[in-house]
């Protein structure tokens, strides 16, 4: 396959980590169960694409276009989303494990994070405006700088917010998880 745009097409537990992706731009494809680790996937553009059941983690997204990409069941681990292109950057994730990965300065506005794994996920000086976690474990997930505002985190849990580091008007909060916003305090609540 060494065609520069490929539309339309579906890719079926194809082993892309030992023979590389070829194509420059992918528009409207599918792939399920495929693997991606450790696969140099710079400079390629992805554009209305699905990923399903597939394992992405460790590849190289330097300058990569992610363009309303949907993340269904995959493993997304060690990935540098802030290496990829900004240029109409979205992405949403379902049933996802993500741990490791970092959206250091990512716009990631209304961005959709259902029932998956962020562990240890950097969203340092990110934007998560209007950004739903949906039954997400945020353990260690890191927020410095970020806008959580108008954000959803009421069924998200094991997350620690400092609401004096983050700006978090109007997010939406279960009372279970107000002990994640005051962690840094080491009080006792009991609920």
């Amino acid at each position: 396959m060494n065609q520069l745009q490929v539309e339309d097409q579906i890719f079926e537990a194809k082993d892309f980590s030992t023979d590389p992706i070829r194509g420059e731009a992918y528009e409207n494809c599918t792939f399920v169960r495929c693997s991606f680790t450790n696969a140099d996937l710079s400079n390629r553009r992805f554009i209305e694409c699905i990923f399903n059941d597939c394992d992405l983690s460790n590849a190289k997204l330097h300058k990569t276009t992610l363009n309303d990409i949907k993340f269904v069941g995959c493993k997304l681990l060690g990935l540098h989303f802030e290496n990829c292109s900004e240029f109409l950057f979205t992405v949403s994730f379902e049933n996802c494990t993500v741990d490791f990965s970092s959206f250091y300065k990512r716009s990631l506005k209304k961005t959709a994070f259902v029932n998956s794994s962020l562990k240890e996920v950097d969203f340092t000086e990110a934007d998560l405006t209007n950004s739903i976690f949906d039954n997400c474990d945020l353990a260690k997930a890191l927020f410095e700088n970020t806008v959580l505002e108008k954000a959803d985190l009421r069924t998200a849990f094991h997350y620690s917010i400092d609401p004096e580091l983050n700006r978090i008007k109007k997010a939406k909060f279960s009372a279970a998880g107000i002990a994640g916003l005051l962690a840094k305090y080491d009080i006792v609540i009991d609920l």
